[in-house]
This record gives C-alpha cells, structure tokens and sequence, in this order.
C-alpha cells in the first residue's frame, strides 16, 4: 500500500476550480457527486453531459455551438465530437487583451522580456496579416524550427487564426532530423531563428536552414527570427526575409478568426521516430483546446492569477499543452536553455523571480538534483509554488520524497502522463485530492482508462495494458498520408480491437491512481516472467555511484536474459564490489527475478528531447539492427557504445 505523502488542506480544496465544477454538475444535473472520484466515474458514464459541461465552465468561445455532441460514440476510431460546431482555437487563446503579463521569456542568462495580452494579441495581428499576404489559407501547414521564445507562440497563433495547421519541433534537430518531419507534410511557410543558445554556447542555424529549404520543395517564404544576433545575413536562404522586416510589409487591418469546424486540423505533432520515420499525427483544434482546459482548469487548477512554466522544446507536446494555458488568462514562462546552466538551479531561481506557481518538469530533472544535492527548500523561497508537475518518465518514489522533503513540504506534486499520440494525459493531478508516493493520483476526467491483462480482461490491482475504452474528444484526427486509416488503426487499435492500447505497462491502485512500470514494449520477460524496466531503474538509481540506466531483453540461448547498462559519476569504474552492490539493490528493493543476468558500463544513456530513456533504441543496437533516425534522440553519439560490446557473446 502506498505511502500518503501529502492531504490538501480544506481551504485550499473549497476554492479549486474542481470543487466548483463538482458544484455546478450537481446543481444542474442532481447529479450527487461528492469527491473527484465520483465526478471520474459520472465523467465517463455521462459523456454527454461531461463534456458540454467543461466547455461551459471553462467559457469556450464559439461561433456556433452544434446540437449534437458525440455522434457514433460506439465507435473507436471514428466517433465524432460536437458536430456543427464552428470555432477558433487562437481566438480562445487569445480572449483577453489587457496589460496583464501574457508570457515572460528567460533563457540561461536571465530575464529577456515580457508581452502582455494586449502586445500578443497585436503581434499576431501583425504576423496573421503576413501569413495571409503570403497566400497561407485553412489547411495549409506552417512550420517552425525555433527555440522555446514567444515568437513561437506568436507564429502558431496567427497560422491558427486563419485556420492553417502548425507544427514545430527544436533547433538542435539537424538537417536529416527536420526534414524527415517537415518533409512529410509539405509546409508553404518555415518560421525559423536565426540560432540558440545551449549550455553556455551559441549555435548558428542558418546553414543548417539553407540546406533544409533546398530539400523541401514546398516551402515558399522563410521567416527568420533574430536571436543570437541583431542582423542575420539571409545570402543563400531561397524566399527568406526578417521578421521585422515582414511585419513592416504586412500592414495593419484587425486580427480576424476564420470559424472552423470542431475538429478541424489544428496541430501536426510527430512520434519519437527512434525504430523508424516518425509518424505525423493530425490533432484538431476543438479537441485540443476542450482536452487542454479540461486538464488545466480540472485537474492543475489552475486561474487566471497563476503563473505557470513547463520546462519544453517546441518540439514536444508539452509545448502545445503549456500554451494553452494562455486561454485561462494565466501568465506562461517560457525558457530556452540547459536547465542545469549556469547552475542546477537555474529553474528555482526563475521560480523565485517571476512567483511560479505551477512548475512543470521531468522525473529526470527531479532525480538529477537529488543526485546533484540540491536544497532547494534551503535556498530559495518559492512563496508562490503551489503545484509541482511531472512527466517524460515514471517519477520514482524516492522523487517524491525528496520534493517534499528538500522542495517543499506542503506542493501538490502531480505526476502526469499521456502523450504525443493524444495531445494530452490518460492520468495526472487531483487538486482536491491526496498524493500518494509512487502514484499518478487520478485518471483524466472523461477518459475511460482500464488497465487489461494480457487475456483483454480488465483488472485492478495487478499489472496489465492501459488501454482506453471509449472516444475521447483529443484522438488523432489520423495519420498524414494515411488516407484509410489503416496506420492508425494498426498504432492503437490492432491489439484490443476497438480499445485504445497505448504501450504503457501500469497498475490501478485502490485509492484510484495509477502506478507506471514503463513501456509495454520494453517490458522484459525472462523466462516468462514480465517485469517493468522502471521496477529496475527505481532500484538502480538509488545508488549514490549511479546517475542513470538502462535495461533491455537480449536474445539469449532460446530465451531472453535481462541486460542492464549504467553510466556513473566521473571517476568511477564497474568493479565487482560495484557490481554486487546493483544486484543486491535490485535484489532487496525488487526481486531476485529482477536481477540482471550482465551489468555493463557505457558512458552515456540514449534518451528523447523531451528525457525519455530509448530502451528500444539500445535493444536493437544489441542485435544488430539499423536505428533509421538517430537524430530524433537528444544524444545520438550515445548509440556507439552499444555497438560490438564483447561482455554479450558469453
């Protein structure tokens, strides 16, 4: 049984944003609800009440609101959401236009500067009116290679406006890595900085983005963002001008919303793309938006008062979620930079300065500067911090001792997962609720997440598939260039027809969380015995000698044997006593059936931008197999060690 770690106080709960959902719901639906978990359990059995409801809270803005709100419910894929409804997701974003403070942006030097509502709203006004003069029209793609800087908000809010479709990903990409994404999808226009600044050094982008718009033909103006210096020279970049330069020639005229059905296409995210091309997953605008304030009234609480950052790249989801915080009307802190540079505590100084109250991070990060030996509870104030977030990976236990214990002692630490494949999170925070060590506290209100066993039957208490058993406003609206869907089907539906099976390998807990124990398919199995690879890592990492790991099933004399690489602190060497004491850890803290057959040091761990360790990556490295797209990894380099290791041939 897990551990209660933290109770919100009764104050605190009477005034949650859930608390006065739960009040609205039973004042106009007799409803009866008394806690949130009786509100997830109405949410999913009442979806045509749920979810109206959210869109009236959360005072979405609509053209025109439909009559019906889900049309073949019984279908998975293929359901549809509020049909006849006519809406624009920049203009929910942009609602407010006053002098509050809409978005401050740092980078590893400081404070850069601020926009309020009323300078964002005329900044894509202005850069709306470009995009239309240079042809851009619902459908189109525009795309952006740009740091995490407002003129990536900026630039997606004005395609949004017009109702073309945005997609954007990090400018540490090379030039293989952004044109097998932006390739795929044939954008008219690349919004692109001229550089970025990472760990104290400053990278120039601008051969990089002559060689990419030579390589994508559809391409037909490049807008280039001054950054890393005050002039750029464009000599060489086919149709590219300056921002200020096109902001210039656009011309005024009022920002104008085109009106757009529910599910018109909004965003075009893309798979890791680790074991292959990466896939171009279609996200629609009304359920984008409906899923965001969902999450971030309901479960976040968060209000137009608050101030919220969430360490990202524009190239994962939680870019996209981050910005729809601009809809409650909060402030966004926007950061570009090595959150360890110049200092480990880089973020809790940014949290002090601009009074954050809902910081969002990784379960690495958090391990990192437990490991670095960072107080931040000691040396900064973090008067305002309300709200911890955790995602990218499962957040080991020993994290949340440590944010309470050395972070602080009364933050609502909200581990939360989902992903790209849906824009948003199968599980995540209850603010009205106990967090309890190790557990993601709730399921996502109106998302019917079951956990299956390897039977399809659903259970509770063992480990088992989180699958999703019914539509959710937030599905994909497809694949690009996958006219019959059969991509799609394949990707989560072809194990439990019918039923969302999501590659994540969890546990349903009596209080109504979810423990993760890492993907379904790294999942080791070692003499038929299935084992998370999060179960080792969380013993591994407790070593003081350890900073991270990897665990992975090789093929081994007609079975699998479980292989464990770590890479540990500067100095030290993989001895025997070493050895013993990681098998004796795993041994004590797992099972003995956890404990590895190899240990081997490598010098690195592979991982994704966004910090998720690459299992698959390294096991196909092990048995000899091609990784098609290295650079979809923060660390590509790292996959050499793995090549011709002698240690796995005996």
């Amino acid at each position: 049984m897990s551990e209660l770690m933290w109770t919100p106080p009764a104050d605190r709960v009477a005034a949650a944003n859930a608390a006065a959902f739960i009040a609205a719901v039973n004042d106009r639906h007799q409803a009866g609800l008394s806690d949130f978990r009786s509100l997830y359990e109405w949410s999913i059995g009442q979806p045509q009440e749920f979810w109206p409801e959210v869109w009236s809270f959360c005072s979405v803005t609509a053209g025109r609101h439909g009559e019906s709100v889900l049309v073949d419910g019984d279908r998975m894929p293929g359901a549809l959401w509020f049909d006849g409804a006519r809406l624009n997701f920049a203009e929910n974003l942009l609602r407010y236009r006053d002098e509050r403070r809409a978005v401050v942006f740092w980078n590893e030097a400081g404070h850069q500067r601020s926009l309020t509502y009323g300078q964002l709203h005329d900044e894509v006004r202005r850069l709306a009116a470009w995009l239309k003069s240079t042809g851009i029209r619902p459908g189109d793609r525009v795309a952006g290679w740009l740091p995490n800087m407002p003129e990536a908000l900026v630039a997606m809010l004005a395609a949004a406006s017009l109702g073309a479709m945005w997609t954007s990903t990090s400018p540490d990409f090379g030039v293989e890595g952004v044109v097998d994404r932006f390739g795929q999808i044939s954008p008219k226009v690349l919004v692109a900085a001229d550089g970025y600044t990472y760990q104290g050094r400053t990278f120039d982008m601008l051969p990089r983005l002559g060689q990419i718009v030579e390589r994508i033909e559809s391409i037909e103006r490049v807008l280039v963002v001054p950054y890393t210096r005050p002039d750029p020279p464009l000599s060489g970049i086919r149709q590219a001008v300056l921002l200020g330069q096109a902001l210039d020639e656009a011309g005024g005229g009022p920002l104008e919303f085109a009106q757009l059905p529910f599910d018109h296409p909004l965003y075009i995210l893309y798979s890791s793309g680790t074991t292959g091309c990466p896939k171009c997953i279609v996200h629609g605008a009304g359920g984008t938006l409906l899923q965001h304030l969902k999450e971030l009234v309901l479960h976040t609480d968060l209000k137009r008062d608050d101030v919220i950052f969430y360490f990202t790249t524009t190239g994962w989801m939680m870019w996209n979620w981050l910005a729809s915080s601009l809809a409650v009307g909060a402030t966004v802190v926007l950061y570009d930079g090595s959150p360890f540079h110049p200092t480990p505590a880089r973020l809790f100084d940014m949290a002090d300065a601009e009074r954050i109250s809902v910081l969002g991070t990784s379960a690495r990060y958090l391990s990192a500067i437990q490991k670095e030996g960072l107080l931040p509870r000691r040396s900064h104030g973090l008067a305002a911090l309300r709200t911890i977030l955790s995602t990218g990976s499962p957040l080991a236990p020993e994290s949340f001792d440590y944010v309470y214990q050395q972070v602080k002692p009364d933050v609502s630490l909200s581990s939360i997962s989902g992903g790209t494949d849906l824009i948003s999170c199968f599980a995540l925070g209850n603010p009205i609720g106990p967090v309890y060590r190790g557990e993601l506290q709730t399921r996502g209100l109106g998302m019917k997440v079951e956990v299956y066993n390897e039977q399809g039957h659903s259970v509770r208490g063992e480990r088992g598939e989180l699958v999703c058993t019914a539509p959710f406003p937030s599905m994909p609206i497809g694949f690009w260039n996958d006219p019959d869907g059969a991509k799609y089907q394949a990707a989560y539906f072809e194990h439990f027809p019918g039923v969302w099976r999501h590659g994540d390998y969890v546990e349903l807990t009596e209080h109504d969380g979810m423990i993760f124990h890492g993907r379904s398919d790294a999942v080791l199995n070692p003499g038929g015995v299935r084992i998370g690879t999060s179960e080792i890592y969380r013993q591994v990492e407790k070593l003081a000698e350890v900073l991270e790991s990897v665990a992975v099933a090789q093929q081994w004399q007609g079975d699998v044997r479980v292989v464990l690489f770590v890479k540990l602190r500067p100095g030290l060497a993989l001895d025997e006593p070493l050895k013993a004491r990681i098998k004796e850890q795993i041994r004590a803290g797992a099972s003995p059936r956890h404990v590895p057959a190899k240990i081997l040091a490598v010098a690195d761990v592979p991982r994704t931008k966004s910090g998720k360790t690459v299992e698959l990556a390294v096991r196909d490295m092990i048995h000899g197999l091609p990784i098609r797209n290295r650079e979809a990894l923060a660390n590509p380099e790292s996959l050499d060690y793995f090549v011709g290791l002698p240690e796995l041939e005996t």
